[in-house]
Formats: structure tokens, C-alpha cells, sequence
């Protein structure tokens, strides 16, 4: 029962690690954007490699 809940837990904090990730991105300046050759429109899929590594 002990692993269940810490793997609910773990699983809780990556997706809110994942959302403030992808906010983040989301909201990034296009001229910061520009500089760091980000494309704002994959902030999903790069919140989700930075956080889950896939």
C-alpha cells in the first residue's frame, strides 16, 4: 500500500512539474523564444522531455 501511494505521489508531482514546465515555455517572450531557438508551439512536447525524459 506504502509503494501505491508514494507512486501516486511521484506521479503528482511530475505532472505539476510537467504543467509549471510547459506554462513557463508558453509564456516565454518571443524574443527570448527567438534567441534560445525555441519554438513556442512544441512547448508540450518539450515540457514533456524535460520532465518524463521521453
Amino acid at each position: 500500500m506504502t509503494d501505491f501511494i508514494h507512486t501516486l505521489k511521484s506521479a503528482a508531482a511530475k505532472r505539476a512539474e510537467y504543467r509549471r514546465t510547459r506554462r513557463e515555455l508558453r509564456s516565454m517572450p518571443l524574443d527570448v523564444a527567438l534567441d534560445l531557438d525555441i519554438d513556442r508551439a512544441a512547448a508540450d512536447r518539450m515540457a514533456h522531455s524535460a520532465v518524463y525524459g521521453r
